[in-house]
């Protein structure tokens, strides 16, 4: 009798483990989608903080192609992203592209401040600053986007507001300019 019932539990317990992934790591490959807000209602609601403690709201930037990009200052693929991302910003902004650079360090403004007024990037061989805005993240900010796993985690958003494409982790520089590029036609 003790074996079925151990059976029996550990087939529920493999249940509620799958389910709980599912919904943490879909098969479209959107982590965390159980966000109940939808993709449009986190774009026109979120207000982030800048570094000068000034409101950011997403929707300010409705019209335009949005790159919201979650990174840190000890994250390794980060820094070799950024150089890529204010190049973007360079060639794309008078096409209506811009990016909003989250920062998810803990220790928020205190670090990220002087990081971002001294960090200089190889762009081309020109030494370039962040020329984008950079706003504090937090877990609650990264779990309106449905959770971030890991960094370099960017959100493309299409000029009308709508999510067009996840990127987790370090996507090849070709494929995340080609990205954008479609959404910019």
């Amino acid at each position: 009798m003790k074996k079925p019932i151990a059976i029996i539990l550990g087939v529920l317990a493999l249940i509620a483990l799958t389910h709980w992934a599912d919904r943490r790591w879909p098969a479209n490959g959107r982590a965390g989608s159980t966000v109940a807000a939808s993709d449009s209602d986190v774009y026109k609601n979120l207000v982030f903080k800048d570094l000068q403690d000034q409101d950011l709201k997403l929707d300010q930037y409705m019209g335009k192609v949005v790159l919201v990009n979650f990174w840190a200052t000890w994250c390794d693929p980060c820094k070799i992203e950024t150089p890529w991302l204010i190049e973007f910003q360079q060639k794309y902004a008078s096409r209506g592209f811009t990016i909003v650079g989250v920062s998810m360090d803990s220790e928020g403004k205190k670090i990220v401040d002087p990081y971002v007024t001294n960090a200089r990037f190889d762009v081309n061989g020109q030494q370039e600053a962040f020329n984008y805005p950079i706003v504090i993240g937090s877990d609650a900010i990264a779990d309106k986007f449905g959770g971030v796993i890991g960094m370099p985690t960017s959100f493309l958003y299409d000029r009308q507001g709508r999510l067009v494409k996840t990127i987790v982790g370090l996507e090849s520089k070709d494929d995340l300019e080609k990205a954008i590029a479609d959404q910019l036609k």
